[in-house]
């Protein structure tokens, strides 16, 4: 990659407390002092989503910033219990279809912080972690001090258990991306079809001496 990418701060959950960040400074459970979210917004929202919101709330600097979120599932739960109520020959409830789509979590957050800045909502097939990067790599490069992104996946139904290598447990983490000097995030050229999950990015970040996550790309941290 040709413009430097540095990791200024991040943050992740996991409702599994062994796949959490075991570095208090980066768990969202020891950072998190108030919800990001009014009650009325924030119970439309499943745990991961709740959890987005609220790692939002801690690494947006300002309302002006780019936000990237990514997921390669989506709120798979509410998509399946559609499907399931249509079978039944029941109309798909509209509330429950606007909060299924893959905006939905960065929409309710712009809505609650009053946001005016670039959100994406990204899927990539288990290529998450590249497009967001490249994603966030073109918004630095063009005079954005600060761009956050968002690793997100919520529960995965029984149904769905067998056909994804994500773990059952939901789990979130941001990154804030600068173009200051920090932790420095760099990939080189590979060609594999590791597809990492946020618990797998949780586990690499937590790491002092983390090896490279694999994607279709090798990723490596530079810390000081």
């Amino acid at each position: 990659m040709s413009h430097p990418l540095y990791i200024a701060d991040w943050i992740g959950w996991s409702a599994c407390g062994q796949t959490a960040p075991a570095n208090p400074a980066h768990n969202l459970s020891d950072r998190l002092t108030d919800p990001a979210l009014p009650a009325l917004l924030r119970r439309r929202l499943d745990l991961a989503g709740r959890a987005a919101c609220d790692i939002l709330s801690l690494l947006v600097p300002c309302d002006s910033c780019p936000i990237i979120y990514a997921s390669r599932h989506g709120d798979l739960r509410s998509s399946l219990d559609m499907l399931k109520a249509l079978v039944q020959g029941e109309k798909p409830s509209p509330s429950k279809f606007s909060m299924s789509v893959h905006n939905a979590v960065t929409g309710v957050y712009s809505i609650a912080r009053k946001h005016h800045g670039p959100i994406q909502a990204l899927a990539a097939s288990g290529h998450e972690f590249d497009a967001m990067m490249l994603e966030a790599q073109g918004y630095l490069a063009t005079g954005h001090e600060a761009v956050v992104v968002i690793f997100s996946e919520g529960e995965i139904p029984v149904e769905y258990a067998e056909h994804t290598a994500h773990c059952a447990q939901p789990s979130v983490v941001g990154l804030k991306l600068t173009n200051e000097p920090g932790i420095r995030l760099h990939s080189s050229q590979g060609s594999h079809s590791e597809h990492p999950t946020p618990a797998d990015l949780i586990a690499w970040l937590d790491t002092p001496t983390s090896a490279a996550l694999v994607s279709a790309q090798y990723w490596h941290l530079e810390r000081a």
